[in-house]
């Protein structure tokens, strides 16, 4: 299950896992801001938490990504959210579940945003260490570097909050 993660200043960061989410709390980086009622943690010794949905940090950080596109690392997550998990081939809507290289990275093909989209199996075996051309496919949109707001895309509708009050 994934947790908002605010800055000190209550603007969302980003998104973390409950394991992080409590992690932070426990170290004393991190309060809870809102709880999932319906869920609680128990420790092995018997403990109860309350299961964290929102949780800020005590102390500003600065994280450039949120603001420059370029710092915006890229990983399968923060693609699937650029690509809204779905294959980027032409009149193809099943879920993107695998990384493509529009440049196969056995003819060089680097593995950046501008040569990666999520692509379904049946796409991604198929075009194998071809190009686009060769096969004569399409993508539905240009592959970009995606902003840090776009990667907090994933979202739910019980941030939504957070993230108008932050002009997101």
């Amino acid at each position: 299950m994934s947790v908002l993660l605010l800055n000190a200043s209550y603007e969302p960061l980003a998104v973390v896992s409950w394991k992080r989410a409590m992690t932070l709390i426990l170290t004393g980086r991190a309060e809870l801001v809102t709880q999932d009622d319906d869920r609680v943690l128990r420790s092995a010794g018997g403990t109860e938490f309350p299961f964290p949905d929102v949780v800020r940090l005590l102390r500003m950080v600065s994280f450039a990504g949120m603001r420059d596109p370029s710092g915006v690392a890229f990983s399968k997550a923060a693609l699937r959210a650029r690509d809204g998990g779905r294959c980027q081939v032409s009149d193809c809507d099943e879920r993107g579940d695998t990384i493509d290289h529009l440049v196969p990275s056995s003819r060089g093909g680097d593995t950046s945003w501008h040569n990666c989209v999520l692509m379904c199996r049946v796409h991604n075996a198929t075009k194998d260490d071809r190009t686009l051309d060769e096969m004569g496919w399409s993508l539905k949109q240009r592959p970009t570097v995606p902003s840090g707001r776009l990667v907090l895309a994933s979202r739910r509708p019980e941030w939504d909050a957070w993230f108008a009050t932050a002009g997101v």
